[in-house]
C-alpha cells in the first residue's frame, strides 16, 4: 500500500531515508511530493537517447552525467545530511565537481539538470523546480515537453538569476552552454516520441 503523508508537517532527508525503497518521493523545502505513477515509455525512451549523448560526449572528461532516480540533496547551508530539506531526482544530472558525489548521491547543485516533464509534473517542474534550481545555483537547466516537442532552456546569469527563458522547437541541433562542445541532436530525443505516438 502505498504511503500516506501528512502534507502539513515538514519533512527532512532523516524522514525521506525510512520510507519505503520501492516508492519514490521528492523533498522540496521539507514538503513531499509524491512521484508515482511511474515515468511512460515515452519518457524513459526520450531519458535514454538524451543520457546517451551527453554520456558519450563526457567520456575521458572531469563531468559526470546520471539519470534518475538518483538522490541530489540540496542543503541550505552546513546543516548534517539528515536535516537537509531538499532532495530530487532530476531526470538528468551532470555534476563537474565530483567532491559532491558521496554514496548517497550529491550534495550540492548539478551544473546541468534535465527534466522531462508529463502532465502530472508539469507545474512542479516548471515553477517549483525552475525557482528552487535558480536558487541553488543550477548553472543550466532543460525542461522537454513531449505533449507539444517544445524545449525550454533556462541559463544562470553572473547576477545568480534564470534569464529570459529560450524556448525551442525539439528539432535540430542544441549547443550546451555548460558542456562546451556538447551539441545534443534533438531529432534523435524527441523521434522518439513522435515514435511512441504514431506506434503505439
Amino acid at each position: 500500500m502505498k504511503s500516506t503523508l501528512d502534507c502539513n508537517r515538514s519533512f527532512t532527508y532523516a524522514d525521506y531515508l525510512e520510507w519505503p525503497e520501492d516508492e519514490r518521493w521528492e523533498l522540496i523545502e521539507g514538503q513531499a511530493f509524491d512521484m508515482t505513477p511511474a515515468p511512460s515509455p515515452q519518457h524513459q525512451q526520450m531519458l535514454v537517447e538524451l543520457a546517451r549523448q551527453i554520456a558519450n560526449f563526457l567520456v575521458g572528461r572531469a563531468c559526470v552525467v546520471y539519470v534518475a532516480p538518483f538522490d541530489v540533496r540540496l542543503p541550505e547551508g552546513d546543516e548534517d545530511d539528515l536535516r537537509i530539506k531538499t532532495v530530487v531526482q532530476p531526470d538528468i544530472a551532470v555534476i563537474c565537481n565530483r567532491s559532491k558525489i558521496d554514496a548517497r548521491g550529491s550534495r550540492g547543485a548539478p551544473d546541468f539538470v534535465v527534466e522531462i516533464i508529463s502532465p502530472s509534473s508539469a507545474s512542479k517542474d516548471q515553477i517549483t523546480k525552475t525557482a528552487l534550481y535558480e536558487k541553488k545555483g543550477v548553472k543550466e537547466y532543460w525542461i522537454i515537453r513531449p505533449s507539444d516537442n517544445t524545449l525550454i532552456i533556462r541559463l544562470l546569469g553572473e547576477n545568480g538569476q534564470y534569464g529570459a527563458p529560450i524556448t525551442r522547437a525539439g528539432r535540430g541541433d542544441q549547443e550546451v552552454a555548460t558542456l562546451p562542445g556538447l551539441v545534443v541532436d534533438l531529432d534523435a530525443v524527441f523521434g522518439v516520441a513522435a515514435w511512441m505516438q504514431t506506434d503505439g
